[in-house]
Order: C-alpha cells, then structure tokens, then sequence
C-alpha cells in the first residue's frame, strides 16, 4: 500500500501533539497546584498559628515569624473580620500569591515577592518548551522530504539544462517519488522527440542535396524536364516533413468522420494501377490522412518491389480492418522489417546514388497510430513482401 505524503506528515502532527500531551502532563506535575497540595498548606499553617480564639497579638507574633521566614507579607482575617498582617509591603512592588481558608473560618492571604508577568513567564517557557519538542521530533521527517524534493529540483535543473539524459532517482512510494517517475517518463518522450526531430533533420538535410544539385545542373543545362522532376521530388520532400511534424504533434484533435475504405482504395489503386480485392469497411477517421496512407503504401511497393502490386481490404470477426498491399519483389530482411518505418532508412546494400525511402513508410506507421492502429510488415505467400495495415471499424 502506498504511503502517501499527506499521512506522513499527519501522522507526525498526531506524534507531536502525544509529546506536547506528554510535556504538558509533566509540567503540570512538577508545579503542582492541586487542591491536595491546597490542603496540605491549609493543614500546615493551621498547624503553626494559634488557636482562633487566642489573642490578637499572639496571632500578629504568630505570622511575623512566618513572613520572616517565607520573606513574604502575610494577612491574616479573624473570625469577626478584623485583619492583621506582617512583613514588608513597601519593598513588594511586584508581587505574587494566594488566599488559603482554615478549618476555624480564618483567611490566610500570602503575596511573594516577584514579578506581576511571571504566570505570562512561565506559560511563554513552557510554549517555548513545546515549541522545540515539536520542532525535534518533526525534524528527520521534514528534512528527508526536504532533501528529496532538493534532489527533484536539482534533476529538474540539470535536464533543463540541456541534458536530456538526466533521470531522477525514484525514492520511496509518496506523492514524491511519484512526481519523479512522471518527470522520468516526460523526460524520456521529449528526449525520444528530440532525437527524431535532429535525426529527421539531419536526414531531410541530406536528401534534399540530391534534387537541388540535380537543379542547379538543370538550370545551367536549361533541360526543363529534368527541372520539373527535381521540383517535384522538393515539392513531396517538403510536404512530407511537413506532414511529419504535424503528425508527432499527438495533442491536435484530428478531423473524424466516416470513410469507406474500399471506395478510397479503389481510388488509389485505379491511380497507381494495382489490383484491388476486398469488402466495403467503414471507418471514423481522416480521409485526407487515410487517403495518403494508402497512396504511400502503394507508390512505395511500385517503387521498391516489383508488379503486379495487389491491395486487400479485409474485416476479420473482432471488427479490426486490415489493408494489406503485396508485391512481388525480392522483400525484406527479418532484420530490417521494422526499421523500414524509421525515417529516411537505407537498407543494407543499397547506395547512397539509389536514395533511401524517405518519410512514405514512416508517414504510414504516424498515421495508423493516430487511428489507434498498427503497421507491420511481411513476408508475401509466393514471394515477395507485405504491408499490412491494422485499423479498427465502425
């Protein structure tokens, strides 16, 4: 079960307050001033005085000596409420005490000498007291939080910086370590986001020489033919970053409506001359977006395979489509059947001078993700290769 941060430090209040229970407990006890402990002195002076019917001034002799010894000023209230008192009040201008009544009726009222604040004193001491007791034993909690979120802090900063790479150690199962391992996983996204967008980059850049070079050669030649080709390989270059990047943006809401995909094939095969086979299937999705995967998957098996290049529409019984385009080419290495969806990849023994596959195949995986979909490639029965495309339907 997870330890949540909020009951940890609610338990640790709840800790706090026993102890300052626990404190308070002492305290009252050690300055006990109990009705036991009245009585007691009650008992005590009634003890030391004299009888209530004794004389006046055997009673005044009586409370001097014990204000001499208690160096405190004492009256004394006699039964037909005559008051007598002893000690020194002019040196008393601060003072402290109590009134006690005897078992014969009398008062007793006792001043000490001292400070007027000194109950504020002493409360004040015993807060201060309870003070550092909860600040002890809330400390260790408080400081191994700190030092986590200071860790949190000093990955965040780090990878800020610029190193991508950074992590941050995940400590304990609180809300903490939870927030380090969503900052580790966005970490990892935007750091696999990042890479693709430099490798996208880089590739782009590379591509883009050989129609530029074969311009500018077209140009000084002024052979139009060979301008129009080569403006028609930046015109989809560009288009196809540019629908690479819109697509890596997964928070754009994507127009949805319903497309039958065997008319769309239809479309297309009739376009690129390939054999068409296959049911109706509806589908809520793009059609803009549909309509291109198709075209790559088709214009990609003209290109890389060999004819006749057939396209299948099928619709299997859990309601999944899938949109299959077989050639009859030499196919694919085991190997290479996945990297053939990464942008602009090359496969092994074919040179630079024959160009790389560019964006169509990676542009298919982007756009049957974004369908909640899938891409793979195969084996064709017969030879050759297969694309299959995996959607769900309506």
């Amino acid at each position: 079960m997870r330890r949540h941060l909020f009951w940890r430090i609610y338990f640790t209040l709840l800790a706090s307050l026993a102890l300052l229970a626990i404190l308070g407990t002492a305290m009252w006890k050690l300055s006990d001033d109990t009705p036991r402990g009245a009585e007691i002195a009650q008992n005590v002076l009634f003890a030391l005085l004299p009888a209530a019917d004794a004389p006046v001034s055997e009673q005044q002799a009586a409370i001097a000596r014990l204000a001499r010894a208690l160096d405190a000023q004492i009256f004394l209230t006699i039964r037909d409420g005559q008051r007598i008192e002893a000690g020194a009040s002019t040196r008393m201008k601060e003072r402290h005490g109590w009134t006690l009544m005897l078992a014969d009726g009398r008062r007793v009222n006792v001043q000490m000498p001292g400070p007027l604040w000194q109950p504020v004193w002493t409360a004040f001491k015993f807060l201060a007291l309870v003070a550092i007791a909860v600040g002890i034993a809330a400390h260790p909690v408080v400081r191994r939080l700190t030092r986590r979120l200071e860790r949190l802090r000093t990955g965040v900063e780090t990878w800020g910086s610029g190193r991508l790479s950074q992590r941050i150690a995940v400590e304990g199962r609180d809300e903490i370590a939870a927030v380090a391992q969503s900052f580790n996983a966005a970490a990892a996204r935007i750091e696999t986001l990042v890479g693709a967008h430099r490798t996208l980059l880089a590739n782009a850049s590379h591509e883009l020489r050989s129609p530029l070079a074969r311009l500018r050669l077209a140009i000084e030649l002024r052979n139009e033919s060979e301008m129009e080709r080569s403006f028609g390989e930046l015109d989809l270059l560009i288009d196809e970053i540019l629908l690479a990047s819109r697509l890596d943006h997964a928070e754009r809401p994507m127009r949805a409506e319903p497309v039958d995909l065997l008319a769309l094939a239809a479309e297309e095969a009739a376009r690129c001359a390939a054999t068409l086979d296959g049911k109706p299937a509806m589908i809520n999705g793009d059609c803009v977006l549909l309509r291109r995967l198709l075209r790559n998957l088709l214009e990609n098996a003209a290109r890389h395979g060999a004819p006749p290049v057939d396209l299948e529409v099928s619709t299997a019984p859990d309601g999944m489509i899938h949109l299959a385009v077989h050639d009859r080419g030499k196919g694919i290495a085991q190997a290479e059947r996945t990297r053939v969806f990464e942008p602009f990849y090359r496969p092994a023994g074919i040179g630079e001078a024959a160009g790389s596959w560019g964006l169509g195949l990676s542009l298919v995986k982007q756009i049957a993700e974004r369908h909640a979909g899938s891409a793979r490639c195969t084996d064709r029965a017969g030879g050759g290769t297969s694309f299959i495309v995996t959607l769900r339907g309506v």
